[in-house]
């Protein structure tokens, strides 16, 4: 969710928390009943993956034109699944650091600096060679599109504007493209695209109510450690938030995340709603 843009020279702060848990079993776009699915069965049936991940984000713009932003993600994912052939769960829990993204900007277009481009790549800092820790596939690999992190270096390309509707309010759009600049050890992620388009009010000097509709499409995963049948998705999210101004130069922002469509290669796990809050500091 966006919560703003910076139109002024300094150092921003952005600490963030996610909480969401997938444990909708989806093929296309409709649910899977796992009482209809008799064990051992042909394919993975993934049970549950549990995240609570938290982000530190760091933002430095010389003027009103140009600026920088790192990204450091952190993983707290537990998940469950009945592989292929068995009969029993096998769980994975881990907690690591993720991919950082490095990300330049530029929104020199128009005097009020309204609109603007992205460029930057997200690295291979995250680990991908966690493996299940209980159950029959204790000490096999986790599979790779659930590992803090894909092993290799993205493109990541965006742009964004800002605007007023009248005097309390104003909308933002913005659109981001992720995409590998190589494979690592067999795998590849695929592409992404993430569109987003909100409204925002000014309801009080401090409170601003959010409303925001999300888009995101995911090609398939390729390479030999991919799981391409059971990747790639069509996603869109509802979501309704608040910031709220804390103190002098501090706000606090939450908002959830609903699903409104979800279209899924093969059999994935989606979570019912997505939950997050955090503090954002510009001196």
């Amino acid at each position: 969710m966006a919560q703003g843009y910076a139109a002024a020279a300094g150092l921003r702060l952005d600490l963030r928390f996610d909480y969401f848990n997938q444990d909708e079993l989806r093929s296309g776009s409709a649910s899977v009943s796992r009482s209809a699915i008799t064990f051992p069965a042909s394919r993975e049936i993934q049970q549950e993956t549990i995240n609570r991940n938290g982000s530190v984000g760091l933002d430095y713009s010389p003027d009103a034109e140009w600026g920088v932003s790192l990204l450091a993600p952190f993983f707290a994912r537990y998940h469950t699944t009945i592989a292929a052939g068995d009969t029993a769960i096998s769980t994975s829990d881990f907690r690591r650091l993720g991919d950082v993204r490095v990300v330049g900007r530029f929104q020199g277009f128009s005097a009020d600096h309204t609109t603007g481009v992205q460029f930057g790549l997200k690295l291979a800092t995250g680990s991908f060679n966690e493996r299940f820790s209980a159950g029959p596939q204790a000490g096999t690999p986790l599979d790779r599109g659930l590992q803090p992190g894909t092993g290799t270096t993205d493109l990541l390309l965006g742009a964004y504007h800002y605007g007023v509707v009248g005097p309390s309010w104003n909308y933002f759009v913005q659109a981001l493209l992720q995409r590998s600049l190589d494979d690592r050890e067999g795998y590849r992620p695929g592409t992404a695209i993430t569109a987003n388009l909100g409204v925002r009010l000014a309801l009080t000097p401090r409170i601003a109510p959010q409303l925001q509709l999300s888009f995101h499409v995911e090609g398939r995963e390729s390479g030999p450690n991919a799981d391409d049948a059971n990747s790639g998705a069509t996603l869109a999210y509802l979501g309704p938030g608040v910031t709220v101004s804390v103190t002098r130069g501090v706000t606090a922002f939450g908002f959830v995340q609903i699903p409104v469509y979800q279209n899924v290669n093969g059999y994935q796990i989606e979570p019912a709603f997505t939950a997050s809050v955090g503090l954002h500091y510009q001196p």
